[in-house]
């Protein structure tokens, strides 16, 4: 069965600008891999694995649907995968109510 690393999926799939940064997420536990924690960035991903990973200041839930040969364009890249929490993203942290609330009273 083929399998890739897991850093240099993160990157091919274009959830990280880099390589490095890909390993970083990963050495600092941020990423899981069918449901365990992984901090290896030697850790294989093959199909129908399932990511939970932080993209940006989200979470996202992907199942690897094909594996990538390269780091291609974003068409080529989000073809690999599928996201499975398709309702929208849920930040991270939740945004200062009393701030939004403020925001919301001005004119």
């Amino acid at each position: 069965m083929p399998a890739l690393r897991i850093d240099k999926l993160l990157w091919f799939l274009r959830f990280t600008k880099t390589r490095s940064l890909a390993q970083d997420i990963v050495g600092w536990g941020h990423v899981r891999l069918n449901g365990a924690r992984v901090i290896r960035c030697a850790q294989t991903v093959a199909v129908g694995d399932i990511l939970v990973l932080p993209v940006g200041s989200y979470v996202r839930v992907v199942e690897i649907v094909t594996l990538p040969s390269r780091r291609g364009p974003t068409p080529e890249a989000a073809a690999c995968y599928r996201v499975l929490d398709e309702t929208p993203a849920y930040p991270i942290a939740a945004r200062d109510t009393e701030a939004a609330n403020k925001e919301d009273l001005q004119p």
